[in-house]
């Protein structure tokens, strides 16, 4: 059952354990659907996405980084990739990919659905063993930049709300 908006951004959490229920492929448009909704600089739209159901891909993947090891447990894997080049605003990249990354997140929430954030931009050694995985895999990764991965499934466990990360210290008002 889909959560509203406000629901899905104090409930998401990092989700590292998953049921070996499939992600359907309509629930992996849908997401693909969200992140691509995404804001993006001069509306440059920078990404790729490279979706992994493959279970020797996905084995593989977890181990290019310590913090990786959900892509072998996960049912789907989505490698966002930027591309290196016809960016217009080349420093805005990351953050569009990370509007990006954030709007996948929250769909895959607000579809009762768990994912977690694996950081592999910009730690070099990361994206090489991203680009050698894609590649090996078939994937052109010839001008394709591996920024993030995030692994997705029925969570094990339900999903509840976590407590508020709200600091009023960390609160300036200019009246």
């Amino acid at each position: 059952m889909a959560i509203n908006t406000l629901e899905a951004i104090f409930t998401r959490s990092s989700i590292r354990s998953y049921t070996n229920e499939a992600v359907s492929s309509e629930m992996i448009h849908n997401l693909l659907d969200a992140a691509m909704a995404a804001p993006s600089a001069g509306n440059q739209q920078p990404w790729h996405f490279v979706v992994v159901t493959n279970n020797d891909v996905k084995a593989k993947l977890a181990t290019v980084s310590p913090y990786a090891t959900p892509a072998d447990k996960a049912p789907v894997v989505f490698a966002l990739c930027n591309k290196k080049s016809g960016n217009r605003f080349e420093g805005c990249v990351p953050q569009d990919m990370s509007a990006a990354a954030e709007n996948l997140l929250l769909a895959v929430t607000a579809n009762d659905l768990g994912a977690v954030w694996m950081g592999i931009a910009p730690e070099k050694d990361r994206m090489e063993k991203v680009t050698a995985v894609l590649s090996e895999a078939g994937i052109d990764m010839s001008d394709l930049e591996p920024f993030c991965l995030i692994a997705v499934g029925h969570p094990q466990k339900p999903i509840t709300e976590r407590p508020s990360r709200y600091k009023e210290d960390r609160v300036a008002f200019v009246k």
